[in-house]
């Protein structure tokens, strides 16, 4: 197995281009990102330049793993959060290619969002994911603790209410 290349991302239209088919592939796989099915490509591209383009500003960071040069697995660590939480960043939009899942791509890449947020002075990592279909699993095996849970909090791409599990890790 190729050992994944872990970088952030930039905004350049072939990033745009793959962080969007990437999005449009998650989403029609069930996937609960935040975006319904099916998922337009000018949808996708507006938020791949929209998130890319705060990561430009240091708003997050965005990192993406490589597998023989394509964009095989991402992760978001939202970092602009408001004044009086300076000490936490948040884990969203863990999202892996079908083709490239079970390869440990989305446990690398949390791996390499710990270390940008302990380099960043972060001591609190939060996230949530998906109840049904979600990477509870993965979040737990990583050291994230369970904090709660709430009913029906959203739309899965193709229909129906999930639940959202919510997680926290102390670092640093």
């Amino acid at each position: 197995m190729t050992a994944p290349d872990i970088r952030p991302l930039a905004a350049d239209s072939a990033t745009i281009e793959a962080l969007a088919a990437l999005l449009i592939e998650t989403v029609a796989g069930g996937g609960s990102v935040g975006f319904m099915h099916p998922l337009a490509p000018d949808k996708a591209r507006a938020f791949a330049r929209t998130t890319l383009g705060a990561a430009a500003r240091g708003e997050r960071l965005v990192l993406g793993a490589f597998i023989e040069g394509a964009l095989a697995s991402t992760v978001t660590l939202v970092l602009a959060l408001p004044e009086n939480q300076p000490h936490r960043a948040e884990i969203a939009k863990m999202m892996t290619a079908p083709a490239f899942r079970g390869r440990g791509l989305a446990r690398a890449l949390l791996v390499e969002a710990e270390r940008q947020a302990v380099a960043q002075g972060r001591t609190m990592l939060v996230l949530d994911t998906a109840e049904e279909d979600g990477a509870a699993g993965l979040y737990e095996r990583h050291g994230f603790q369970r904090a709660g849970r709430l009913p029906d909090y959203a739309l899965k791409p193709q229909g129906g209410l999930t639940a959202t599990l919510l997680y926290f890790k102390r670092i640093g």
